[in-house]
């Protein structure tokens, strides 16, 4: 309940009326309480993806379980696809519900990006997994002394997603970091979309192209360290 509702709300009311007051004391700064809250809204899906992924392992982890999940039939892309489709559905519930707050609370309603908001979700969601994939290898290659990644990690990466600020005004070397960070070319065409009403899907198929090598590495990086410790043997995890 905490993860799903809680901080969906809390970062809508803080960021609401932080937007709020930016745009009363800029009024000709149009939409930029949309912005902001469209930006929370959307970087929630990657947060979510990510956080359900490297939960689900150190759940596991704490109550000792990993050995009794694994003296069943159960696979390895079994394991991994259950957490994915877990974590979808716990991401789609959070963001269904911060819509819907968004709207009762400020009038505002993410549906103003119509279909492109479909492609946006399916991008960050890639990246959520990819990035949960990356976290949870580390802790099965290290043990939980680095569990504290698992809620810390994905905030890495929000400096350069150009969540909340384009990229221009980012100096010049981290610009070179973010574009090979896949999120920060759905937060560009959103705030294309929402202030110049148009989007380049050039763009977006970038993003889709790094998500899918990111997937691709994470995974054959999570497989390894899960290889390794069968080799040292599961109960030595914790």
């Amino acid at each position: 309940m905490v993860d799903s509702f809680y901080w969906i709300t809390l970062d809508l009311l803080l960021w609401g009326i932080t937007g709020m007051y930016f745009q009363s004391i800029t009024p000709d700064f149009q939409n930029i309480i949309f912005m902001i809250l469209s930006g929370v809204l959307l970087w929630n899906i990657v947060y979510r993806g990510q956080i359900d992924i490297t939960m689900g392992l150190l759940e596991e982890l704490w109550n000792k379980n990993l050995v009794n999940l694994f003296v069943s039939p159960l696979t390895f892309r079994e394991w991994i696809t259950s957490l994915i489709a877990l974590g979808f559905v716990k991401a789609l519930i959070s963001f269904t519900f911060g819509a819907l707050l968004t709207f009762v609370l400020y009038k505002f309603g993410i549906l103003i990006y119509s279909v492109h908001l479909l492609s946006f979700i399916f991008l960050l969601i890639l990246s959520g997994w990819w990035l949960g994939f990356l976290v949870s290898s580390f802790i099965l290659r290290f043990g939980t002394r680095v569990q504290a990644l698992a809620w810390t990690f994905v905030w890495i990466a929000s400096p350069f997603s150009a969540v909340f600020y384009p990229l221009e005004i980012l100096p010049h070397w981290v610009q070179y970091i973010a574009k090979i960070i896949p999120t920060s070319y759905v937060f560009e065409e959103a705030r294309n979309l929402l202030y110049r009403g148009t989007i380049d899907y050039r763009q977006l198929a970038i993003s889709l192209v790094l998500n899918i090598v990111f997937l691709m590495i994470t995974f054959v990086l999570l497989r390894s360290s899960f290889n390794k410790v069968l080799q040292k043997g599961l109960v030595k995890v914790y």
